[in-house]
């Protein structure tokens, strides 16, 4: 019942990534394209949603939790049972827990993209008085 909880945990939180992968695909892009150039922003693009699948699935698969359902408790010496409440609840978990961790890789990503959009703003408006 354990290894069927993990594939399960596994396959909801990968699923979770493609959806907010494919959410946050083409404003990604557009980020990147007018960040760094074409070849870069292709390689950049493919990183990111990279990066979005292993923090989701770390994020959602939270190995160190499930195993109290291996593990016996030290006050009880007994397995916590897998029965439905805790497949739902497991598998609520892993979807709240999948979207926070790319929630915040999504945050950071988007603040540093901030960051680099000001300066190259910042290029662009200076290089455009000097040409005057």
């Amino acid at each position: 019942m354990f290894i069927w909880l993990l594939v399960v945990t596994l396959a909801v939180s990968a699923m979770v990534c493609f959806i907010a992968t494919r959410f946050f695909d083409k404003p990604i892009g557009s980020i990147l394209t007018r960040l760094v150039s074409e070849e870069l922003s292709f390689a950049w693009h493919r990183y990111t949603t990279f990066a979005i699948y292993v923090v989701g699935i770390s994020g959602g698969g939270r190995i160190w939790a499930l195993e109290r359902y291996i593990t016996p408790n030290t006050d009880e010496a007994s397995v916590v049972q897998l029965n439905a409440a805790r497949w739902t609840l497991e598998v609520y978990r892993t979807i709240v827990e999948t979207l926070q961790g790319i929630a915040w890789m999504l945050l950071v990503f988007f603040i540093f993209a901030l960051i680099a959009y000001v300066i190259v703003r910042g290029f662009e408006l200076r290089q455009g008085k000097r040409g005057e």
